[in-house]
C-alpha cells in the first residue's frame, strides 16, 4: 500500500512548494505534480499516470479538493476510477477520505462547492473586464508565453518536449500555440 501525493497549480508562474512540503510531511512516498488548469482533465498527464498505476489499497493524497479538479463530475470520476482500482482518495484540508461512506458524500458536496467557486471566479473576472472596457482601461490579459520564441524554436528544429522544457510550459501548450500559427 502506497501513499501517492498529487500537487497541481493552474499556471506555470505559480509555486507548488507548499503542496509538495505538505504531501511529504504526510508520508507520501511518491509525489507527482503539474502546472495545468484543473478545469478539465485535458493535459493532466501526471494525474493520469497516478491513476493508471494505482493498486489495491493505495491512497491518492491531495492537499485540497480543488487540486484534484474544479468540476464536480471530473472529481467524482477521478474518485470512481481510483475506487475501481481498489484505491482510496484522501483530501488533507479539510481531512476527508473515501475509506468510509461518509467521505463520498462529503467529497461530492465539496466538489460541488469547488465547481461553484470556479463559476464565481469566472463571473467576477468577466464583470471586471466589462467594467475596465467601459472605462477604457482594459488592455487584455498578459501573454503567459513568448509565442515568437516558441515558433522560432520549432522552426529551428526543436521538438515540443524540448520547447516546453525551455519555455516552462506543457507540451500541450506548445502544440496549441503552434497550431494557432500553422
Amino acid at each position: 500500500m502506497a501513499r501517492i501525493g498529487y500537487a497541481r497549480v493552474s499556471t506555470t508562474d505559480q509555486d507548488l512548494q507548499v503542496q509538495l512540503d505538505r504531501l511529504r510531511s504526510e508520508g507520501c512516498e511518491i509525489i507527482r505534480s503539474e502546472k495545468v488548469s484543473g478545469g478539465s482533465r485535458e493535459g493532466r498527464t501526471e494525474l493520469a499516470t497516478i491513476i493508471e498505476f494505482l493498486r489495491q489499497g493505495d491512497e491518492l493524497v491531495v492537499t485540497r479538493l480543488d487540486r484534484l479538479g474544479r468540476d464536480t463530475r471530473d472529481v467524482l470520476n477521478i474518485v470512481h476510477e481510483c475506487q475501481q482500482r481498489g484505491a482510496f482518495v484522501t483530501v488533507l484540508d479539510p481531512h476527508v477520505s473515501t475509506r468510509g461512506e461518509m467521505g463520498h458524500v462529503i467529497l461530492t458536496v465539496l466538489g460541488m462547492v469547488a465547481q461553484m467557486e470556479r463559476r464565481f471566479i469566472k463571473e467576477r473576472q468577466r464583470e471586471g473586464i466589462e467594467r475596465a472596457k467601459k472605462l477604457g482601461t482594459y488592455k487584455g490579459g498578459k501573454a503567459r508565453f513568448n509565442y515568437d520564441l516558441i515558433i522560432n524554436l520549432h522552426s529551428g528544429g526543436l521538438g515540443a518536449s524540448a520547447i516546453a522544457k525551455r519555455v516552462g510550459c506543457s507540451r500541450m501548450q506548445v502544440y496549441r500555440i503552434l497550431k494557432g500559427f500553422a
